[in-house]
This record gives C-alpha cells, sequence and structure tokens, in this order.
C-alpha cells in the first residue's frame, strides 16, 4: 500500500444556487493524516464525497498523485483510495464476513471468488477491527457501534494507499473510538478524516483543517489551530486548551458554566 498524494484543487460544490463548498484548497501529503473538522453544516462529508466520487465538484477538481480522479476507472480509483461514510447502509443480507470480503472486489474479476491470499486479507480486517466472533453474524442484526466497524475493517481489506473517513468513531464506544484511530495512524496510509471530537484529532492526526460556511477557515498542526479564539469565533463557544500532561497535545476543556459567545 503506497501511500498517495491527495490535493483538492479549487473545490466547490454548490446545490441550486446554494454554496455547499466554496473555494477549498487542501493537500494532504503522502503518509499525512488529516482531521476534517468544523461545525454542522460546516461542508465536511460534501467535500468528503467529492474524494470518493460520490458527488463532481462543481468547479475544481480532486487529484490523487496528480491524477485527476473523475479521469480513472472506478475500479482503478477502487484499488487506491478506500471511503468509510457516514450515511447508514442499506440493509445488506449478507454476513459480517461477506461484507468485509466486498473490500476485495476492485481486485477480482466477476463472480470471481476468495483465493487464500484474499481470505488471510479479510481476517486480518476482521481481526483488527475486533469483530471477528461476528463473522457468521448477519450484518443487518448488528449494532449501530459493530455495524461501523464491520464497514471500517471492509475498507482496511481494501488494502488502498489513501482512505477517506467521515466520522469513523460515530456509535462507537470509548475504547474503540481510540482502537479505530490508533488503527489508522498506525497503517501509514493517507488519510483525511471527519471528526467532531477535537480532542480526538489533536491525539492522533498530523494537520487539523477546520471548515465554516463551506470554507476552510483555519489549517495546520493541532497546537497552531486549536486556540480559545478559534473555538469562539468558529463554534461559538468558551473553552480552555492546554497541553496533555503525558503527552503535550493540545486538549480543550469547555466552560459548560459560562453563556456561548454571542
Amino acid at each position: 500500500m503506497r501511500p498517495g498524494h491527495l490535493r483538492a484543487e479549487h473545490v466547490g460544490v454548490a446545490v441550486a444556487d446554494r454554496d455547499l463548498v466554496r473555494d477549498v484548497v487542501l493537500d494532504v501529503t503522502p503518509g499525512e493524516v488529516v482531521a476534517l473538522t468544523g461545525p454542522n453544516g460546516a461542508g465536511k462529508s460534501t467535500l468528503l464525497r467529492t474524494f470518493y466520487r460520490a458527488r463532481r465538484p462543481t468547479s475544481g477538481r480532486v487529484l490523487l498523485d496528480g491524477e485527476d480522479i473523475w479521469r480513472m476507472s472506478g475500479r482503478r480509483l477502487a484499488r487506491r483510495l478506500s471511503a468509510v461514510v457516514q450515511e447508514p447502509p442499506g440493509e445488506f443480507e449478507l454476513t459480517v464476513y461477506e461484507v468485509v470480503a466486498m473490500g476485495r472486489s476492485p481486485y477480482k474479476r466477476a463472480f470471481q471468488g476468495d483465493d487464500a491470499a484474499d481470505r488471510r486479507i479479510i481476517m486480518d480486517a476482521l481481526d483488527a477491527l475486533d469483530v471477528t466472533a461476528l463473522a457468521q453474524a448477519p450484518f443487518d442484526r448488528l449494532s449501530g457501534g459493530e455495524k461501523q466497524r464491520v464497514l471500517i475493517a471492509r475498507a482496511l481489506a481494501q488494502r488502498t494507499g489513501t482512505m477517506v473517513l467521515d466520522e469513523p468513531t460515530n456509535h462507537l464506544d470509548l475504547r474503540h473510538q481510540l482502537d479505530v484511530l490508533r488503527l489508522v495512524r498506525g497503517l501509514g496510509v493517507t488519510a483525511v478524516i471527519a471528526l467532531h471530537d477535537l480532542n480526538l484529532a489533536a491525539a492522533f492526526c498530523d494537520r487539523i483543517c477546520v471548515m465554516r460556511a463551506g470554507q476552510v477557515v483555519a489549517d495546520g498542526p493541532p497546537a497552531q489551530v486549536l486556540t480559545p479564539a478559534l473555538l469562539t469565533e468558529v463554534y461559538q463557544v468558551a473553552a480552555d486548551v492546554h497541553a496533555h500532561p503525558r503527552t503535550g497535545v493540545p486538549q480543550i476543556s469547555l466552560h459548560p458554566d459560562q453563556e456561548s459567545p454571542s
């Protein structure tokens, strides 16, 4: 898995004359892990959809290793970029193993079965997401958190050098939130991860890109981006930012008893 170079060049998305994303430039170098953050409605998910070709930009383009993703075949892109999306999946009449095995589809001809190498990759992905015991369980009967881990395992089985993850910690308990982000961090892949939890973003990501109203308003290392002034401006909250006593990364403490700044 060779890490890719993912770049958004002046990407814009408009729907019914409303700009959901405006002139976004984002350059993610090979092996870099970038958190995409911002309040609800900031345009994070819309921007990510342009990365995995679920939505064509109205303006600008998305490049992977210098090549416009819309000029690639779907199979070729799927061998290089995998996505974990936020939209609830359809009710699959498949087992957990079969859902994760779908990650091997870009490498197969139609109706080709799994070989020994595929099965090893699938089982490794199940194990990495702590869902091996659920391998033969019906996917549609799982809890929200279990489904989320299975879908991340499917992306892992895809074995791509670039990953796009839209709120991958959604529905997960504390342990599995940490496990998932440690896993992505340790893969050595290029990753863009939409996260609401800024403390997790600071702990696991090289950079934090903050969006508001469809635009990037801050982009840089966590210690540079996460300031009380930015939190007030973007999130309308009062907060302290201090260094974690063990890791030194910035940690945010909200003021729950204080009125939100106007």
